[in-house]
């Protein structure tokens, strides 16, 4: 039987006349890995913050299990701006992280000064660390910084940006561990390869889990469920996402087929409350009380599927934006060196790399709001830019988000020679009536990126560049621009995490790479991950065997010099190595034969079988060198 770990029963909150959660109930169990999802506005973060008990329900009740630990990291996590990156990671009563925040301090004043004082307190920090075994605990935290790309951890809170503060939260969340993890959109201001290594993590890890994200691919990679909050319900779907598209789709025909029998029979009970039907008798009380039931069936709108919108670009002439050997350096880091590109007409481009290459530089500088160091930008004449940009729109507080889209356009062409009028087209993309007539002050941050990125696509230009344009949009709302730009004649260029995103839109990638270069690749992005992947495993192979060969070379050398040149003491460090290498090799041993046990079972599913087969290699890789290691050291003693 499923262990449950969390119980949320007929949760209630409403924040003023609005009703945002109404009789909210579901579980999670032991092992489960369930993305919520909901539309903008439907409360999936005021649900977490009840869950979190940030925030109390107006009703109802949430309960863990008693023995769990739990940890919830909100989408804008607030740090304690006074404290250091390795302050605010190791801030735990966890006794581990206790030694281990000791360790890196004790390691941190010994580097800057050599006295006896932090001599002894750095051997103290590491006896404490041997104590508790304490070593894993360390390497597996300076493995989730590095993967989160989290370096100087001497940095002050205060001088971060809103993306590193949430990777650094993230950092001290995965390190710290937990038996039950909530996250609020987790792969926001992580770059693509990031994101890759956090799925992974959530994957390899027994924790249970609940989510809010819009990274489709995310919740296919990790989640094992998907709960839907819609109409004040939760509908549950046991499978990733693909398999929700499609049995939300079964659930939402059968449940129109029901509201479309319930108006027939309304038709017919109307008929016999209007002759005015004494309700004296038990049958016809429960009648009426049926009719009112039926009207409130009968009274549900349907969200109308998006129709295409082809909308009618402006001409473009033969030269589009032509790109000539671009160069581009701050200080010593290289961002572009030697780039050249022709744009085609209908050209649909992704742009992927790691955060700080030089993606958001490139945009600037091919629409010239940054010069090049060298080379030569040309612009069509007929090209016309629609930029949207990461910093968002200009305040416009005392102004109602209707007034600011007919600032650029009181309406927008489409193929067909009609025209969809200004708030047609904010409809079209989820804001309803009430909201543009709102001002915009009242706006969420995610209502405030939405509007931005409406403003630049109803001023109708032929050259469309999107930097990050998926963040803070839900999953509908997503799909919703996916079709538009799908529809979109122009030239379409886009910087995404968002792989799903990117899949659906481009078939041709610039991949930056670092260091100024940009690999040219025509295909979508899983093609390239999958081609990438064999370069990467490839280039693995080759590095071990050279190491091999540089290794036997060495050996080769030592036996060549006299015995007496070569005998030195271990070091201090050297030895502890050398101890927990002893330590570690039977474990690993121990490891590799259960692994290679279960791999000749026949009830394994495909999925555990790549995954067991992947680490029965790590592990024995690790064995090897770690034998090798014990060697070199043993030959010292």
């Amino acid at each position: 039987m499923a262990e449950n770990l969390l119980t949320v029963e007929n949760i209630n909150k409403s924040f003023g006349e609005k009703q945002l959660l109404e009789g909210i109930s579901f579980g999670v169990n032991k092992g489960q890995k369930v993305a919520l999802v909901a539309r903008n506005g439907a409360g999936k973060s005021t649900l977490l913050n009840i869950i979190s008990k940030r925030i109390l329900p107006d009703s109802g009740e949430v309960s863990f299990r008693n023995d769990i630990h739990y940890i919830y990291l909100e989408q804008n996590p607030f740090l304690d701006s006074q404290l250091s990156v390795l302050e605010v990671i190791f801030t735990s009563d966890n006794p581990a992280m206790v030694a281990v925040r000791e360790y890196e301090e004790a390691m941190y004043l010994a580097s800057k000064s050599d006295n006896e004082q932090n001599h002894e307190r750095l051997i103290d920090a590491m006896s404490e660390v041997d104590r508790l075994s304490a070593w894993d605990y360390e390497s597996r935290a300076k493995e989730i910084l590095s993967k989160l790309g989290i370096t100087n951890l001497e940095q002050k809170v205060s001088t971060l940006s809103g993306g590193e503060k949430k990777k650094v939260a993230l950092s001290k969340v995965l390190i710290e561990g937990c038996d039950f993890l909530i996250l609020d959109e987790p792969t926001n201001h992580l770059d693509v390869a990031m994101i890759e290594w956090l799925e992974d993590f959530l994957k390899r890890s027994a924790l249970s889990l609940l989510v809010v994200t819009h990274d489709r691919y995310f919740i296919n990679n990790v989640c094992t469920d998907v709960y839907e909050i819609d109409r004040g319900q939760v509908f549950k779907y046991k499978g990733d996402y693909n398999y929700f598209l499609v049995n939300k789709e079964l659930r939402e025909t059968i449940y129109r087929q029901e509201v479309e029998k319930a108006k027939n029979l309304y038709k017919k009970e109307l008929d016999w409350m209007r002759r005015m039907p004494k309700a004296r008798t038990t049958k016809s009380k429960a009648r009426i009380d049926s009719f009112y039931d039926l009207k409130e069936k009968t009274e549900v709108r349907f969200d109308q599927k998006a129709a295409d919108l082809s909308i009618q670009s402006q001409r473009m002439g033969k030269k589009i934006l032509e790109i000539s050997n671009i160069s581009k350096k701050f200080d010593q880091k290289v961002i572009l060196d030697d780039f050249t590109y022709a744009f085609k007409s209908g050209d649909k481009i992704g742009i992927i790399g790691s955060n700080g290459v030089g993606k958001s530089t490139f945009l600037n500088i091919i629409t010239e709001k940054e010069r090049a160091d060298t080379g030569k930008i040309s612009i069509g004449q007929t090209i016309k830019y629609g930029y949207y940009t990461q910093n968002g729109l200009e305040e416009k507080d005392d102004m109602r988000v209707i007034d600011i889209i007919k600032e650029v356009a009181e309406s927008i062409k489409l193929n067909d020679r009609t025209e969809l009028s200004a708030s047609l087209f904010l409809t079209y993309f989820g804001f309803g009536t009430d909201l543009q007539y709102n001002f915009y002050s009242n706006l969420s941050g995610g209502e405030r990126r939405r509007l931005y990125l409406l403003k630049v696509l109803i001023s109708n230009p032929n050259f469309l560049i999107l930097d990050e344009p998926t963040n803070d949009l839900d999953i509908y709302n997503l799909g919703v621009l996916e079709n538009f730009l799908k529809e979109y004649q122009g030239c379409l260029l886009i910087v995404s995490h968002d792989r799903s995103f990117m899949d659906n839109l481009v078939d041709h990638i610039f991949v930056f790479e670092g260091a100024g270069k940009i690999r040219d690749y025509h295909s979508n992005y899983t093609d390239y991950i999958e081609l990438k992947t064999q370069e990467d495993k490839i280039k693995l192979q080759q590095e071990r065997e050279n190491n091999q060969k540089d290794k036997a070379k060495q050996k080769n050398a030592e036996l060549s010099i006299p015995k007496d040149q070569t005998k030195r003491k271990l070091s201090y460090n050297e030895q502890r190595e050398f101890e927990k290498i002893e330590k570690d090799l039977p474990l690993l041993e121990i490891e590799k034969e259960e692994i290679s046990s279960k791999l000749s079972s026949e009830n394994l599913s495909p999925d555990d079988l790549i995954s067991l087969s992947l680490r029965y290699e790590a592990v024995d890789l690790e064995i090897g060198e770690k034998e090798l290691r014990w060697i070199e050291l043993s030959e010292f003693l």
